[in-house]
């Protein structure tokens, strides 16, 4: 408790707002998809010393003296990550998943290149060609989406694009899809037009790890991940590839993009990845789609309209035009009866990014926190009488405090820090 206890001291406005952060965690219920809770271990990697020291260049081939320890940290993390995945090289040194992204673009395309990648308003992320993105920006892209009817990708669909654009690379992966990704198919797709696959599993690189998701290995080209999410460790990336591209992907992340790494959080990867190797997290990874099944039959059964009809991974997609409230005012209303969640398009959506017709929910943060299909009963339960009263100050002030009561029996960062 040094650490904090000098922080209390040092600057009490931070300490105050980091505190008031702690407490809403604990007192609430994180549904986003791509939020987590990493363990204290994590904690202490990536608040340590190593956050002291540069280290432009890779193990063994530093620009800076004094980094042999910084070598052993990246080392295990690399080491480990190969463990994990499977994987011929990896990278660990991307800042965050965006820039992950980038580097692998510029690593293999000139500007003005042809990348293939799903929309953003039908499941993809803004890194996968979004005009309002870098990668829109300065590529050419061609994006495919799911199926109005079933909201699932239709794999003969891209085939045809990829048949008639003739991409250089083809990306596989999503923020908002509920459904299992077959990315042994957008192999053979990009193989057969000559093209990189590449795929991008920043939400679900814990399901792979546990053995609840197809994997993109050993026949993808180039794989990268966020490290939080559901592989629950610190804010950061990686990239993952074959080992004919190591080389380009090394130099793209650096001197291309970035230069020193960040030591601490590369520290804090390390011990996440250790932490994914232990048996329990499989069970884990297990609990999260048992999870997010059962939340999403309990919010079906209260007449919510779920996209795709269910989910087979950590994530739900909910479509609110027949409860007649949006993404938006229903993000609001569930946020003060103490559940985190995040409006979100769905797809074919007539309203704005902005205001979108849909929520996004996700079971990993509470699965961490050791909930269980019982309790994803009772959120849903919360989640319905929030949704069906939304204007209704009494209703959501009573959820609030079952929700409260609800999360007492789950403690998640008991005395971290005291006000």
């Amino acid at each position: 408790m040094a650490f904090l206890d000098s922080l209390g001291v040092a600057d009490k406005e931070v300490y105050s707002a980091i505190a008031l952060e702690t407490k809403r965690q604990e007192e609430g219920l994180e549904l986003i998809p791509s939020e987590n809770f990493v363990s204290r271990a994590v904690m202490e990697a990536a608040g340590s010393t190593l956050t002291n020291k540069y280290s432009e260049g890779y193990s063994g081939k530093r620009y800076y003296g004094g980094n042999k320890y910084i070598d052993i940290v990246e080392d295990l993390a690399i080491e480990r990550a190969k463990k994990l995945f499977g994987a011929e090289h990896v990278n660990v040194q991307p800042y965050s998943g965006s820039p992950a992204n980038i580097e692998v673009y510029f690593a293999l395309l000139s500007f003005g290149g042809k990348i293939m990648g799903m929309s953003l308003a039908q499941g993809g992320h803004l890194t996968h060609g979004h005009k309002v993105n870098f990668s829109g920006k300065a590529y050419e892209i061609i994006s495919y989406g799911v199926e109005e009817k079933t909201h699932r990708i239709n794999y003969d669909e891209v085939r045809k694009l990829a048949k008639e654009h003739k991409p250089k690379l083809i990306v596989s992966g999503a923020t908002a899809y509920p459904r299992e990704i077959d990315f042994k198919q957008f192999a053979e797709i990009a193989e057969e037009v000559g093209a990189v696959s590449m795929a991008d599993i920043s939400h679900i690189a814990g399901l792979i790890i546990g053995g609840v998701h197809p994997s993109p290995f050993p026949f993808t080209d180039i794989v990268t991940t966020t490290t939080h999410k559901t592989l629950r460790g610190p804010r950061g990336a990686m990239i993952m590839c074959k080992e004919k591209f190591a080389k380009e992907i090394d130099r793209a992340v650096f001197p291309g993009m970035q230069g020193g790494p960040h030591n601490h959080i590369t520290a804090a990867k390390a011990v996440a990845f250790g932490e994914a190797l232990k048996p329990e997290f499989k069970e884990y990874a297990r609990q999260i789609v048992k999870n997010a099944r059962a939340l999403a039959e309990e919010l079906m059964a209260q007449g919510f309209d779920v996209v795709s009809g269910g989910t087979d991974n950590h994530l739900i997609l909910i479509d609110l035009t027949n409860k007649e409230i949006s993404g938006k005012q229903a993000e609001g209303a569930l946020d003060e009866s103490n559940i985190t969640c995040n409006k979100n398009m769905v797809p074919f959506d007539k309203r704005s990014p902005f205001d979108p017709s849909g929520i996004r929910l996700g079971t990993p943060a509470l699965t961490t926190r050791g909930m269980k299909e019982g309790e994803m009963k009772e959120v849903g339960s919360f989640i319905a009488r929030v949704i069906s009263n939304w204007q209704d100050e009494e209703v959501k002030r009573k959820v609030k405090g079952e929700v409260v009561e609800l999360t007492k029996r789950f403690p998640l960062y008991p005395n971290l820090y005291r006000m």
